[in-house]
C-alpha cells in the first residue's frame, strides 16, 4: 500500500502542471500517466500549437519553467479579428496594454518536453506510467485507488484525488459525475504553414481570428517565420480537406483567409479534432476536484481553454500549500470549497463567451451579421471595452494566485520547523497583517 497526500489522474499539460508547482511544496504526489512515454504517441504532446495568455506566461515563470518554454513561443503583439466578407473587424495592440506582448504562441510539445523533464527530475512526484485506473473507493476519511502499472496491480491512499484525465474522463464518468454537454458539428483542423511575401501593413507578432461561414479560422505567429492553422470546418467537410493535395490545400486556405499575410506556403502535417462545449455540473465532491478538461472542454475560439485550465492549476496549488502550511487536510473542505467557489464562476464565463461568439459568427441571418460587424466597428472604437476585452485575453483578472503573479505556488511557505511572519497576499504593503505561523515538519515513512 502506498500512501500519498495527492494523487493525479491523467499527466498531461494540465495533470503535469499541477504536479510541478506542488513540487517542492512537501507533499507526497503520484501522478498517474497512462502512456507509455512522452512524445508523439501522448495526446497532450502532439502537433497543436496553444495560444498562451499573458497570464499564463507568469504561471510557467512561476514554475520555474519559462525560461525554458520562450525560446520556441512566439509572442503576439496584435490581434486582428474580422468577419470574412464583411466589413467589421476590431484589432487588440500590446502597446495600448503596456505590455510587450498579448500573449504566446508555443508547441504543445515544447509544454510537454519541459514538463516531463522537471516531472521526473523531482523526488516528490511518483509517476506511474503506463497506469490505468482500475478500481477507486472514496470515504469520508480517504481515497483508496487500485491502479494497473505496466501490468502490475499497485494500491494507492490518498488525501485528495484530483480528475486531470481530459474531456472524456474516467474518473468523472466513474464516479458519476454529470456534465452539460453540447457538439458543435464542427471539426478544428490544425496545420503550419510559412507566408511569403507579407505585406508591410501587417505587423511582426500579428495573430488573426477570421469569422467565416463554418466558424472562425485563427492563423497564429509562431518561430521561424511560420504560422499555426486553426481552421473550424463542417464535420462533412473535415475527410475532404485532410484529403487534399498540399497545393490545393493551400489553395483553399489562401481563399478563405485572404492576402494579408500574401501567399501561404509549406504547409505541415493536418489533424483534426472535434469541437464540443463540455461543463461539469460538479467541480468537487468529497476528497475529488476536477480540473482542466475533466471540467470544462470549450470551442476553441478566443484561445481560452488551456489557460482556464492553468488557472485552475494555479488556484489549486494555493489552496493545497495554504493547507499544508496551516495543517488542515488537503482533501478537505479548507481546499475543495473555496476551489469550487473560485473557479465555477470563471467556467461558466469564459464558457458562455466561447459558445456565444461560435455562434453568433456562424449565423446566417442578416440583421445578426450586420448587428456583430457593427459590434466589432464599436469595439475598436471604445477603448474601454477594449481593454477589457484585451485584459481577459492576457488572463489578467482579479483575484490573482501566486503563480499568476510569477511567484511559486511555494513562495508562502517558510523553511521547515521555522515561525515566521506570513503577511496577507494580495494587500498593498502598508495594510499587510504579519501573522504567526509555524510550518510543519517533513514527515517521515
Amino acid at each position: 500500500m502506498h500512501d500519498f497526500d495527492l494523487v493525479i489522474i491523467g499527466g498531461g499539460l494540465v495533470g503535469a502542471s499541477l504536479a510541478v508547482a506542488l513540487g517542492d511544496s512537501g507533499l507526497r504526489i503520484a501522478v498517474v500517466e497512462a502512456t507509455e512515454t512522452d512524445g508523439p504517441t501522448h495526446p497532450s504532446y502532439d502537433e497543436r500549437v496553444i495560444a498562451l495568455s499573458r497570464g499564463s506566461a507568469r504561471i510557467f515563470e512561476g514554475m520555474g519553467l519559462w525560461s525554458q518554454i520562450e525560446p520556441a513561443a512566439a509572442p503576439i503583439r496584435h490581434v486582428h479579428v474580422s468577419d470574412r466578407g464583411h466589413f467589421g473587424f476590431a484589432h487588440l495592440d500590446a502597446d495600448d496594454e503596456g505590455v510587450p506582448a498579448l500573449g504566446h504562441v508555443a508547441p504543445a510539445r515544447a509544454l510537454g518536453a519541459a514538463l516531463s523533464a522537471r516531472l521526473q527530475g523531482s523526488p516528490q512526484i511518483t509517476l506511474l506510467r503506463p497506469g490505468r485506473l482500475v478500481g477507486l473507493q472514496i470515504t469520508k476519511e480517504r481515497v483508496s485507488l487500485e491502479v494497473a502499472v505496466a501490468g502490475e496491480s499497485r494500491l494507492l491512499t490518498a488525501a485528495l484525488l484530483v480528475a486531470a484525465d481530459g474531456a472524456d474522463s474516467a474518473v468523472r464518468k466513474r464516479l458519476g459525475l454529470r456534465v452539460r454537454e453540447q457538439r458543435y458539428g464542427y471539426d478544428a483542423i490544425i496545420a503550419t504553414v510559412t507566408p511569403e511575401g507579407i505585406p508591410p501593413s501587417t505587423r511582426p507578432g500579428t495573430a488573426f481570428e477570421r469569422f467565416t461561414d463554418s466558424g472562425p479560422l485563427a492563423m497564429l505567429p509562431m518561430t521561424e517565420g511560420r504560422y499555426g492553422v486553426v481552421w473550424t470546418a463542417h464535420e462533412a467537410d473535415t475527410a475532404g480537406i485532410l484529403g487534399l493535395s498540399d497545393a490545393a490545400f493551400l489553395a483553399a486556405l489562401q481563399e478563405r483567409f485572404g492576402g494579408r499575410l500574401g501567399c501561404l506556403t509549406r504547409p505541415g502535417r493536418r489533424i483534426a479534432y472535434p469541437l464540443k462545449l463540455m461543463l461539469a455540473k460538479r467541480l468537487t465532491r468529497e476528497r475529488l476536484i476536477l480540473i482542466g478538461n475533466a471540467a470544462h472542454t470549450l470551442h476553441p475560439v478566443a484561445g481560452q481553454g488551456f489557460n482556464l485550465g492553468l488557472r485552475d492549476v494555479a488556484v489549486l496549488a494555493d489552496l493545497l500549500v495554504e493547507a499544508r502550511l496551516t495543517a488542515k487536510d488537503p482533501g478537505g473542505p479548507a481546499v475543495l470549497g473555496p476551489y469550487r467557489r473560485q473557479r465555477a464562476p470563471e467556467h461558466a464565463q469564459v464558457a458562455t463567451l466561447t459558445d456565444g461568439l461560435a455562434r453568433l459568427f456562424v449565423n446566417p441571418w442578416g440583421p445578426v451579421r450586420a448587428g456583430r460587424n457593427l459590434g466589432l466597428i464599436g469595439l475598436d472604437l471604445l477603448p474601454p471595452v477594449r481593454h477589457q476585452l484585451a485584459r481577459r485575453f492576457m488572463g489578467s483578472l482579479d483575484p490573482q494566485p501566486r503563480l499568476a503573479r510569477g511567484l511559486p505556488a511555494t513562495s508562502a511557505m517558510p523553511p521547515p520547523g521555522s515561525a515566521v511572519a506570513v503577511s496577507t497576499l494580495d494587500a498593498p504593503p502598508s495594510q499587510r497583517v504579519p501573522i504567526s505561523v509555524r510550518a510543519p515538519e517533513p514527515e517521515t515513512e
